[in-house]
């Protein structure tokens, strides 16, 4: 096995590409009562057009396929719920879809090996009938309307509506109703055999074990499946320019929210999204001037989310919260950006703020959920965790300056609004 170890937080990773393509990644922690396993697939809703290795036509599937697997492999032939069984094993059992992702996971201190064996057959043993994926339609569809009248998913999705013109993060992960009407089990099928193929999943592993024995005991679990090709997945042509600069949706809320989104076209890596956390703090977030000025102003009652997206096909920057004065939000912001710009960022505040991110990082690896959700959802973005405690040096005033002035252009913002 590859081992891989960060002094600075005295972790080791082990690595193993296996012969079916499955990438096997274990961090031991010493000592620790709780175990986390993550299964993960290189699938989301990001993936409607794409090409079958060994085919040669594109393959068009509707929005939300990625999801409505993520539900039906729960579901077993002989009429069990797999979630069910792990609930009754006492271990937590989840899983999720993101833009580019699926995950299956499960966290217990007792029935490590029991769990693993659940969650590992369901995985590999997909049961899809035309009944069964009739009656999931029904469930999807109320998770769907329910998210519709969901304030902070929708102040969310409006964002992306309003940067994205065609980028497929534009596109609920859910789906809608109409378009999970048109998925049966042959696309089911299909997108499973495509994407779930070991070539195109990671596992990650993380407690006290030895990671020898462990990865012993998950071949013993695995089908036999060959390694399939490179899948091609077909994405549309993004322009460059936002759709609309301001978005505003009327629900029933008892404070408006807003999200101001930066849409980022250049490229994007670790030291980027290191500075990009670093810029945003530095501009609005708990202890900037900024902040305080809201506050105290009543404009805003706490410090808004700060976040950074990238993956291989999109990347952009959110900031959402409430107020019942967003556009004055907004435009304070505009306004601090520029202020930055021209008199330059102060060395020691850039310090500070690089201090805090940095111990944000460390204390992710105090906690085996974080650690292995991280390892897995970076190592999807070509990114090894550790680079994130290793670029942090290389990041200067000067770096931050410019990514400032790269990043944060007006006509790359938008606001987007939800209120009463």
């Amino acid at each position: 096995m590859q081992v891989i170890e960060n002094l600075k937080v005295k972790e080791k990773v082990y690595i193993e590409k296996l012969e079916n393509g499955l990438t096997v990644m274990i961090i031991p922690k010493k000592g620790i009562q709780k175990k986390y396993m993550i299964w993960g697939t290189h699938y989301g809703s990001n993936e409607s057009s794409f090409v079958v290795p060994g085919e040669e036509e594109v393959t068009t599937v509707p929005n939300g396929v990625a999801h409505f697997l993520e539900h039906k492999l729960f579901e077993q032939e002989n009429g069990t719920n797999s979630l069910d069984v792990l609930t009754a094993l006492g271990v937590e059992a989840n899983a999720y879809t993101t833009n580019d992702h699926t995950a299956y996971l499960f966290e217990c201190t007792d029935n490590f090996y029991e769990a693993m064996d659940e969650l590992m057959d369901y995985v590999q043993h997909p049961y899809f009938t035309d009944e069964n994926v009739e009656k999931e339609k029904g469930i999807i569809g109320q998770e769907i309307m329910m998210y519709d009248d969901y304030p902070d998913w929708r102040v969310y999705l409006n964002a992306m509506q309003a940067m994205y013109h065609n980028n497929p993060v534009k596109i609920d992960i859910v789906g809608t109703i109409e378009t999970i009407s048109k998925i049966d089990k042959e696309i089911l099928y299909k997108c499973y055999q495509t994407f779930y193929n070991p070539s195109n999943m990671t596992m990650v592993l993380c407690g006290d074990f030895e990671p020898e024995k462990l990865l012993e005991e998950v071949k013993k679990r695995l089908v036999d499946t060959k390694a399939s090709g490179e899948i091609k997945r077909v994405y549309p042509e993004e322009p460059e320019e936002i759709v609309q600069e301001k978005i505003e949706q009327k629900l029933e809320v008892s404070q408006a929210l807003y999200t101001i989104g930066i849409k980022d076209t250049g490229k994007c890596d670790v030291k980027k999204h290191m500075a990009m956390e670093i810029l945003l703090n530095l501009i609005i977030g708990r202890s900037s001037n900024l902040y305080k000025e809201l506050y105290n102003e009543g404009i805003i009652y706490a410090q808004p989310s700060l976040e950074y997206e990238f993956t291989n096909i999109y990347a952009h920057a959110l900031i959402s919260g409430q107020s019942n004065e967003p556009e004055k939000v907004y435009q304070k912001f505009k306004e601090e950006v520029n202020r930055l710009k021209t008199e330059g960022i102060n060395e020691e505040d850039a310090k500070r703020m690089k201090k805090m991110i940095y111990g944000g990082y460390v204390k992710e690896f105090d906690d085996v959920v974080d650690i292995a959700r991280m390892f897995l959802a970076d190592h999807f973005k070509g990114v090894n965790s550790f680079d994130y405690l290793e670029e942090m040096k290389g990041i200067t005033v000067e770096f931050l300056e410019q990514t400032l002035k790269d990043v944060f252009k007006e006509e790359k913002m938008i606001l987007s609004i939800v209120k009463n």
